[in-house]
């Protein structure tokens, strides 16, 4: 007999420990792939006595940030994602002042340059689609955006290698943009920047449907020491902006190709710098083009949690050709993955360790990224969020938290679910709690 996918999911809803299993998703918000952990809690008094424990399984959330992998645990990261950066754009909240919204706060985008021409949907001032290079008009769905009009001619490998090099150019850019500040204000060249103000940033990582990455950054300029202090008096969002500008022109990285011939790893031409205003209004953005605050905090959050469009990129480590061959992705972005596994085999570029990066189709850095001092960070959110569990917990068994010892121990068993019905059946559960807050946002949204 053959059991369907829909006839082991009601096999698991008729289940005797149905209830129990389902209990532990919930908590998980309906992990994709939980993990699994067996043990227990005590509680002692502060001399030593046991006044309460419990012991058993329980799931832990993946915490993958990916949506493809785990739309529940992608989701929390998205929330998490909004709260550091509107903190760090609004104020007011996580240790930041209100007073950061007069500082001189710009939103730029910096993208990946041209490694040859690939099919789009150009548009006109109006909106109007306009035909691709290639003389077709696409589909906004079409797959075949974003992939090269003459693949043969595509510049794989320096693409690769200007991906792989994409932290480091950012690097770059925020230390030549300090030096750009530091020369608008007709500072000496020798003069700490550090001394006269402190260049505040978050930025996030999106993947172009061409597999390459643009970075979207809220940069703010602090005093020295950081948001509780006023910006210098010379630090202007026109001196700012200037700075981004002429810094992102002239930043570059060298590297040579595998036959040794040099080349300057750049940003692209485009450049875009847009200044911030206070959130007041609804719209996105205003016809001076500033962006408000909480749209562009949930701007940010959206694309920390993207993955590389309709053509995914791999969502687990290569680990062998046979994995590339097996993947199920675009003949494209098949193809950057095997030139990130093929040049991984060059002592030249032994410091990139590009095999272990192949599957992010050789970026490198982090989706998601702040300077020390923008806002609060992903561990103190954390940390928040288990006090606060901490406390409802002996609350509700009536210990006040001064007076006892929380002992945890715990062992782990497993990661995923047992069955491809379980994975249905928690999916089912992050989408029943998504619904649930979007229209809670709705309904608050009209009042």
């Amino acid at each position: 007999m053959v059991f369907t996918l829909d006839s082991r999911i009601t096999a698991r809803l008729r289940s005797s420990d149905y209830r129990d299993w389902r209990d532990k998703v919930t908590a998980t918000g309906g992990c994709a792939q939980p993990i699994r952990m067996s043990g227990g809690w005590q509680i002692h008094s502060t001399s030593g006595a046991l006044l309460d424990w419990h012991g058993g399984d329980v799931f832990i959330p993946c915490g993958n940030r990916r949506e493809s992998v785990c739309p529940a645990c992608s989701d929390r990261y998205a929330a998490d994602a909004y709260h550091l950066m509107h903190a760090g754009l609004a104020g007011g909240s996580k240790g930041v002042p209100a007073s950061i919204t007069d500082k001189p706060r710009v939103f730029a985008t910096l993208t990946a340059p041209s490694f040859g021409p690939v099919h789009n949907r150009p548009t006109t001032r109006t909106g109007k689609a306009r035909p691709c290079s290639c003389g077709s008009w696409h589909h906004p769905a079409d797959p075949a955006l974003g992939t090269p009009v003459d693949p043969d001619g595509y510049d794989y490998v320096g693409s690769v290698l200007w991906q792989a090099n994409a932290g480091t150019l950012w690097h770059r850019f925020t230390t030549s943009v300090r030096r750009e500040l530091l020369k608008a204000a007709g500072l000496p060249a020798r003069t700490r920047f550090a001394d006269h103000a402190r260049l505040s940033y978050a930025k996030v990582a999106e993947y172009q449907r061409r597999g390459l990455v643009h970075f979207h950054a809220v940069i703010r300029l602090d005093g020295p020491t950081g948001p509780d202090d006023p910006a210098p008096t010379w630090c202007t969002p026109e001196l700012l902006e200037h700075a981004i500008t002429a810094a992102a022109r002239a930043v570059r990285v060298d590297q040579a190709l595998p036959d040794g011939t040099p080349i300057a790893l750049r940003w692209g031409a485009q450049v875009d710098v847009r200044r911030i205003r206070s959130t007041g209004a609804h719209e996105f953005e205003d016809q001076a083009g500033e962006i408000s605050e909480s749209r562009l905090a949930g701007y940010v959050a959206k694309y920390a949690t993207k993955g590389t469009g309709k053509s995914e990129a791999a969502d687990r480590p290569i680990r062998s050709q046979l994995d590339i061959d097996h993947l199920r992705v675009s003949a494209h972005h098949r193809r950057i993955i095997q030139t990130t596994w093929d040049l991984g085999e060059n002592d030249q570029y032994a410091a990139l360790n590009l095999r272990r990066w192949a599957h992010m189709l050789a970026f490198r850095g982090h989706f998601l990224s702040k300077s020390q001092r923008y806002s609060t960070t992903f561990k103190a959110m954390r940390e928040e969020r288990r006090a606060f569990r901490t406390t409802e917990l002996l609350d509700r068994l009536g210990h006040a938290p001064d007076t006892v010892v929380l002992v945890d121990h715990w062992e782990f068993t497993g990661t995923g679910h047992r069955n491809d019905a379980e994975r249905e059946l928690a999916l089912a559960i992050a989408e029943s709690n998504r619904e649930t807050r979007r229209r809670k946002y709705e309904q608050e949204s009209a009042t």
